[in-house]
């Protein structure tokens, strides 16, 4: 590509109008599943994640915050800092929330206002039963806000069926898209709540009552801000190609395919002779509760996850393989089998990478019958 062809794709765009802009919005609420109003916002998914708690959570309500992994401990953060008594429940990172558990705390707090969850957790392998967890949010009275970002296109995502209030999803994940766009719906019992707010933040980047003055409310005939182009346009182009490969049931598929291939040839990388210590083994223990936008696994206990993912990229460092974050650094490996790289390529060199690192360690692997546990997971699930 010529320089000058590059400058007109990246520089000489016609601008972008407000009906292209409503236009997006729109099919990015049919993937959310929704017929509310749907908020595309100008930044990458923490920024209506913020937006939304601190539109929604007045001083001095109680707010249940369930923790599967560290978003869950942002978002706890945020509600203290709006005044909220913020009520923590903490979950092993390698299983999932349940609905009862949710039930029996909303009963030992019944003024709660507020559940925040998060669908899917890409940074620990979780995922949670929203439809569930929403319908004793509902039947309690109490706003729901999901985070979405790593579940949306890669598992199912029913913002209305499930009576999701707030919803938050970013396309850097599963839809392939890109990381400075994010959107938020925002249906009417949300709304009523965050209009008689007094804290919710107003004339500000975090304002969602502005974009609902300024926007929703003024018919969306003329944006309120310069929007992001090319990131409003790459939107666009992912939601283009999700509909051209099948759509998202399609893409639903690839990601859980992917994500049991991915468990399968982790499995069949060694005998039954090796201890389970010794093992790459995953994470999340039960494959219910693990999420197909990413496969966590748990390094042999004597090994630094760190310097076993540097050792499988060293040879091929375009694989989506990374040590977890934070404190799971030295034990934890994710393989973020997401967007384009859920297909069974990829998967099967990530295994074959990770098997070699294994090796040259001084393990037994079998990188043959990883491949081949891949391949029959995969065709089981995709067909």
């Amino acid at each position: 590509m010529s320089d000058q062809h590059l400058h007109t794709v990246l520089l000489d765009q016609p601008p972008l109008t407000a009906a292209r802009f409503a236009a997006i919005e729109r099919r990015v609420a049919e993937v959310m599943g929704t017929a509310a109003d749907v908020i595309v916002m100008q930044g990458e998914a923490l920024l209506p994640l913020e937006g939304a708690i601190r539109s929604a959570a007045r001083p001095g309500a109680t707010a249940l915050n369930v923790i599967t992994g560290p978003y869950g401990q942002t978002f706890g953060g945020w509600l203290r800092d709006c005044g909220a008594e913020v009520v923590d429940i903490e979950v092993p990172y390698d299983t999932a929330a349940s609905a009862e558990r949710i039930a029996t705390a909303l009963a030992e707090h019944p003024g709660t206002e507020l559940v925040s969850l998060v669908h899917a957790e890409a940074a620990t392998g979780n995922t949670n039963p929203v439809a569930e967890i929403g319908e004793v949010v509902r039947a309690h009275g109490a706003l729901l806000m999901l985070d979405a970002v790593a579940s949306v296109a890669a598992e199912p995502l029913h913002t209305d069926a499930w009576g999701v209030d707030l919803c938050v999803i970013g396309a850097q994940k599963a839809m392939g898209g890109p990381a400075g766009v994010s959107a938020v719906s925002v249906g009417e019992r949300a709304w009523e709540r965050i209009t008689a707010n007094p804290r919710a933040p107003r004339r500000s980047y975090l304002s969602l009552l502005d974009w609902k003055e300024r926007w929703i409310d003024a018919g969306r005939a003329a944006l309120p801000h310069a929007p992001a182009q090319l990131e409003m346009l790459a939107l666009e182009a992912s939601i283009d190609r999700i509909e051209a490969t099948g759509g998202l049931a399609a893409s639903i598929t690839r990601h859980r395919a992917a994500a049991a291939a991915t468990r399968a040839g982790t499995l069949a990388l060694y005998d039954g002779a090796v201890p389970p210590a010794e093992r790459l083994r995953p994470y999340v223990t039960d494959p219910l509760d693990a999420a197909p936008v990413a496969t966590t696994l748990r390094a042999p206990d004597a090994l630094d996850a760190r310097e076993l993912v540097a050792a499988a990229l060293a040879g091929t460092p375009s694989l989506p393989l990374v040590a977890g974050g934070g404190a799971l650094a030295r034990e934890m490996i994710r393989v973020n089998h997401y967007g384009p790289d859920a297909t069974p390529e990829v998967v099967e060199r990530s295994l074959t990478a990770l098997a070699d690192a294994l090796r040259a360690t001084g393990r037994d692997t079998d990188a043959d019958a990883a491949r081949t546990a891949a391949r029959a997971a995969w065709a089981a699930v995709a067909g």
